[in-house]
């Protein structure tokens, strides 16, 4: 492949169900205006930890720089959903911030301690253990990079179904900064600003400040108090220090904080709660609201997070073909938030909870590159985290729980990727992790006398203390050929791993089996694809296709259960469980074409099939009742961008999108016991499309004016939802964001 003039920069500029971003063209500093551009440009990845362009990475890949996420009008990184082949990416049910990501029907929707993400998250290279905050805001980003497929031989913390790498702005060896606002409708005003370069010895000591503040008024309302839902209220900064001592050693300190004070995030009631008029006769019945935002919740509009972080990274270039990192990185984070699933001012099922977490990381990589026919990393990771808190449960003000405790995980890895080239054109690339990973669980789960939850009924669902250890090797093999310098061929065959643990909300006296131990999960995944420049480098095509068998799926589910021995369920508990096995193969493309005349067109299409091959249910096989959650058929975006010179005024470009998503299940408590009354599927998601569009003037100077519009046509489509309708009455729906548009005004220096 051509290694210095192209990259295969498919959405590493580009896409949402909108648009192509103007970093996709080739631009020198005396070249002709982009709107004249003839080529696509080269976009620089460290997915395989060493700068690469995207054209020579083995690896299913998109890449998006700042300017592309600007150009998008990207608000955080659940925008990039439809932008990448087989990503599901939204804010997890009651909250705005907490994250819940899929990639290829690989992921984790449950937000609670002691359950691990299924795809990575990794800021600045430090992996985030927590999905409470962890929905990024996009601000003073150098570049977002989303891998598809298990990356454990490359990344700290083992990412069985893929990573996202969120990259900040670097340290400037010369001064700079921007500043912009943004307004839009919902009360939107978005204030953001960064600023940074040397600030001692000629450039020896550097230092960048951003800052942002996010604000929105509510997408609905609470019909009781008046409190705005699904609103945002978050301040967030990041600062970084660094001393370069040579030019072979450098240091430098980062640290962030984000302060989330949104309120909760509405719901919509699907079919009224039959318990209200049994339990609550003079509240009256509670009918679905028309409006999918607006609720009539009895709990407090609390929905409180707090996430910081500081590191430590120490570079040296050891020698000519040896460069050392380590990293030393903290976090913790903090949340209080209320959960009314009933969605109604009748006490049915209200939820207060607290989460607490905490981690230290350690990470020594070693990169040799010497120019010769081989080269990779080695890496040592070390990760110590505690994951606890308190949620605190009345169900129908009769029934007050108390679920508590802490999951501490202490977890070591050595792992290493090498590439050596066997000839000018193909290259084999190997690799291997190795994981040592304990887990202990504190759990006390018991009953109180009344919601004031100060007097213990004496009655204990679970109290234990248990730890299990996990030890996994996971392989990795991959060839690529280059068959010119314009098209290269690659296979890949690697193991994904993630730890078990246990159920942190486990119902031990009633269901015993509830305090074992949930078993690692595994996915063998193979993958062939292709990455081709077309029509003198105007045209780049992406494919890939890949086969992977998913053993012991670990599923959140809610259980029901005869609590007091007379033979019906009339209880429940939040389950966890290992499904079974299934396998999920598909086929995905992402094409960008500079088709000339200052128009370009591109997108991404997908295909998944994902079944279950065994799902085991009360002693039963049910897969073929069973449906993956989070993993649409067919998905793609087709975009189209138009871009003008305006002569001394600079450049206008305008764009249009439209992304599409077939039919979903769109959560996880899906057992049959929880099917509703009318048989409907369990919160599922018809097929549906989005459109966006932006118009972006940049003066050519410091100032530039963006107008940016994303699902215009104002459509209504669940993300998620609770089923819990045999044993609370509750079947609630969570929706995407309706119609938004906003004005922005950025000033650079």
């Amino acid at each position: 492949m051509l290694r210095t003039r192209l990259s295969f920069a498919i959405h590493a500029a580009l896409l949402t169900g909108s648009l192509m971003a103007p970093a996709a063209f080739a631009q020198s500093a005396d070249a002709a205006p982009q709107s004249e551009a003839k080529t696509l440009a080269e976009v620089k990845v460290t997915a395989r930890k060493r700068e690469e362009t995207l054209q020579e990475v083995p690896v299913a890949v998109t890449a998006f720089t700042a300017e592309a996420l600007d150009r998008l009008g990207t608000r955080d990184i659940s925008d990039l959903d439809a932008q990448v082949p087989n990503l599901t990416i939204y804010a997890a049910r009651g909250s705005s911030s907490t994250l819940t990501t899929f990639i290829r029907g690989v992921g984790q929707a449950d937000p609670l301690w002691g359950v691990d993400p299924g795809v990575g998250l990794y800021l600045d290279d430090v992996y985030i253990a927590r999905p409470q905050g962890a929905l990024l805001d996009v601000f003073d980003v150098e570049r977002i990079e989303v891998l598809r497929g298990p990356q454990g031989t490359l990344y700290g913390k083992n990412t069985i179904g893929g990573a996202i790498k969120y990259i900040s702005r670097g340290l400037p060896t010369e001064f700079d900064g921007t500043a912009s606002i943004t307004a839009g409708n919902y009360g939107q005003m978005d204030l953001k600003a960064a600023v940074g370069g040397p600030i001692a010895g000629n450039g020896a000591l550097r230092a960048r400040l951003a800052v942002a503040s996010l604000n929105r008024d509510g997408f609905g309302t609470n019909l009781i108090t008046g409190a705005d839902v699904s609103d945002k209220d978050v301040m967030a900064m990041r600062g970084q220090l660094g001393a370069f001592v040579n030019d072979n050693l450098d240091i430098q300190f980062a640290f962030d904080r984000v302060v989330d004070e949104s309120g909760v995030r509405g719901a919509q009631m699907l079919i009224p709660n039959r318990f209200n008029a049994v339990f609550f006769p003079t509240l009256g019945t509670f009918n679905p609201l028309n409006d999918r935002y607006d609720v009539r919740n009895g709990m407090p509009n609390i929905n409180d997070t707090t996430i910081e972080g500081a590191s430590a990274t120490v570079n040296w270039r050891a020698s000519d073909n040896l460069t050392l990192k380590y990293i030393l990185a903290k976090r913790q984070g903090d949340t209080e938030t209320n959960i009314d699933f009933d969605t109604t001012p009748a006490p049915i099922a209200d939820v207060k909870a607290f989460y607490r977490d905490e981690q230290v990381s350690h990470e020594i990589q070693a990169n040799w590159d010497a120019g010769g026919s081989s080269r990779g990393v080695i890496g040592f990771y070390a990760f110590d985290g505690s994951a606890g808190g308190q949620v605190l449960n009345n169900f129908f003000n009769l029934s007050f729980g108390d679920t508590q405790g802490t999951m501490f995980t202490e977890s070591v890895a050595l792992y290493g990727d090498w590439t050596f080239d066997l000839s000018e054109q193909l290259a084999l690339n190997v690799g291997v992790r190795y994981t040592d990973e304990d887990k202990r669980a504190k759990v006390l789960n018991r009953g109180y006398t009344n919601a004031t939850f100060t007097v213990p009924s004496g009655a204990i669902a679970a109290n234990f203390d248990k730890t299990i250890g996990f030890k996994n090797t996971s392989p990795k093999i991959a060839l690529n050929y280059d068959i010119n310098d314009n098209v290269m061929l690659y296979g890949s065959a690697s193991r994904g791993f993630k730890s078990g643990g246990y159920n942190i909300r486990a119902q031990a006296t009633a269901v015993p089996r509830s305090a074992n131990p949930f078993d690692d999960e595994q996915v063998d995944s193979f993958e062939i694809g292709a990455k081709m420049a077309l029509l003198d480098q105007s045209l780049f095509l992406n494919l890939a296709a890949f086969h992977n068998n998913y053993k012991d799926i670990q599923l959140s589910v809610f259980t029901a259960y005869d609590s007091n021995g007379d033979g019906t369920d009339d209880a429940f508990f939040g389950d966890f469980t290992n499904a079974g096995k299934g396998t999920v193969q598909g086929f995905e493309v992402e094409y960008q074409w500079l088709v000339g005349g200052g128009f370009s067109v591109s997108g991404n299409l997908a295909w998944l099939d994902a079944k279950y091959d065994e799902f085991r249910f009360a002693g039963v096989n049910i897969a073929n009742e069973q449906e993956f959650t989070n993993a649409p058929d067919f998905s793609g975006a087709l975009n189209l961008e138009y871009r003008t010179s305006v002569g001394d005024a600079g450049e206008i470009s305008a764009r249009v999108g439209y992304s599409y998503q077939s039919d979903v299940i769109a959560t996880t408590e899906i057992i049959r016991s929880e099917v509703p009354p009318n048989g409907r599927l369990p919160i599922s998601q018809d097929g549906y499309g989005l459109v966006s569009a932006g118009v972006v003037w940049d003066t050519g100077g410091p100032w530039s004016v963006a107008l940016q519009g994303s699902n215009l046509t104002d459509k209504e489509y669940k993300t998620t939802g609770y089923n819990l309708n045999r044993a609370l009455g509750v079947y609630t729906a969570f929706y995407g964001a309706p119609r938004q548009y906003s004005l922005s005004l950025r000033y650079d220096f």
